[in-house]
């Protein structure tokens, strides 16, 4: 297994395969993310861990969504047991992966604990408990900074687990190497990644706003808040069907030469 540096405009098809292999299988990948989501929402319920669990959830359920995108550019319709594929890979890498996920929900409350110390946790307190976002809130200078810096540490925290699910999943790297190679991976390709998430973020914009413009040009502001959540899940959807082709071209097999997501897949996850 080896880097693979790929250029810049790789963004924009990254963007294109995660619409189109959505398309395949509408139904499948939505139903998919609403499981995905609802385990994670479900784990934030139970009382003291319930944040932190549903963190340490979040890298095996992403693996999970992107196995079951690997099994849509086949032409197969992914099952829901694919959401577990992380546990079905033996001993080995199931524990591997609990640790990831344990360093993940460290990462993320050491994230939120720093932020803390410019507002007083009121936006760690927001976003992992919870609660009514006012306007006097959101306008306070400490939120505001906390915010800000809460969104500069997630950016690195976020590459050093990009591809980390996958490199333990699909090839039994280690979790702290797994983190390592995400990072450089997403370092060297930095290019690609920023096209990448620009891409998103037009589309995103632009969908919000073509909703908004339809319903104001037919009258009817019910219209735009009954439309945009669908879209908008539809959209985040697509989103993480395309994380799997990031994995899969930023590292090759070094004997084979392929995508090494598609020349490595350990038992019980095909």
């Amino acid at each position: 297994m080896k880097l693979n540096i790929v250029p810049a405009r790789t963004g924009l098809i990254w963007v294109k395969l995660g619409i189109t292999t959505f398309m395949k299988q509408p139904l499948a990948m939505s139903g998919l993310f609403f499981m995905f989501m609802t385990v994670l929402s479900l784990a934030t319920l139970l009382p003291y861990v319930g944040a932190a669990l549903a963190l340490a959830l979040l890298p095996a359920a992403t693996l999970g969504l992107m196995a079951a995108t690997q099994e849509a550019t086949k032409g197969k319709f992914p099952m829901p047991s694919i959401l577990i594929s992380a546990f079905r890979a033996g001993q080995q890498r199931k524990q591997a992966m609990m640790v990831l996920g344990a360093l993940y929900a460290m990462g993320f409350l050491g994230v939120m604990a720093v932020s803390a110390l410019f507002d007083g946790g009121e936006f760690a307190k927001l976003y992992l408990v919870g609660g009514k976002l006012t306007e006097e809130l959101a306008l306070q200078s400490g939120f505001q900074a906390a915010m800000w810096v809460a969104m500069a540490l997630y950016l690195p925290l976020s590459l050093l687990f990009w591809h980390a699910p996958a490199l333990v999943h699909w090839h039994g790297v280690t979790p702290v190497k797994s983190l390592f190679f995400s990072f450089m991976a997403c370092y060297k390709n930095m290019g690609a990644f920023t096209v990448f998430g620009l891409a998103w973020t037009g589309i995103f914009i632009i969908a919000i706003l073509l909703v908004t413009l339809i319903a104001a040009m037919l009258g009817s502001p019910l219209l735009a808040t009954t439309v945009v959540f669908p879209i908008a899940l539809i959209i985040v959807t697509m989103f993480f069907t395309s994380i799997y082709f990031t994995f899969r071209d930023c590292f090759v097999d070094t004997d084979t030469g392929q995508s090494t997501a598609d020349s490595a897949i350990p038992p019980g996850t095909a």
